[in-house]
């Protein structure tokens, strides 16, 4: 039923909700202090890493389970186990929030 009306379901609504959290955070046009949790590893570390053209997210470490839901430590996982190419801000709003939702039907 869920495939017949196009909804995702509920872990991967969560997953798709978090994304585009981090995607408009990193464009700025997310809340303050979602965007503070938000950091790339260009940001974080002065050295030129290869990390750095992928656009992926500096990993915050948390010492308990509690600490692995926080939005700063989902966000980091969520947003690095995406494909490099859509982690890309070349890519509208709507470019990546349509690519996002065929990514995670196709898994």
């Amino acid at each position: 039923m869920l495939c017949q009306l196009h909804w995702l379901p509920v872990q991967q609504r969560v997953v798709f909700k978090v994304a585009t959290l981090v995607y408009q955070s990193l464009c700025g046009h997310a809340p303050i202090y979602l965007v503070d949790d938000c950091q790339l590893v260009t940001d974080v570390c002065g050295r030129k890493l290869r990390s750095a053209d992928t656009r992926m997210l500096a990993v915050n470490r948390t010492c308990s389970s509690f600490g692995d839901r926080t939005f700063a430590a989902a966000a980091t996982r969520v947003w690095n186990s995406l494909p490099p190419d859509m982690r890309k801000l070349e890519l509208s709003y709507g470019q990546f929030r349509r690519s996002l939702k065929t990514f995670l039907f196709g898994q």
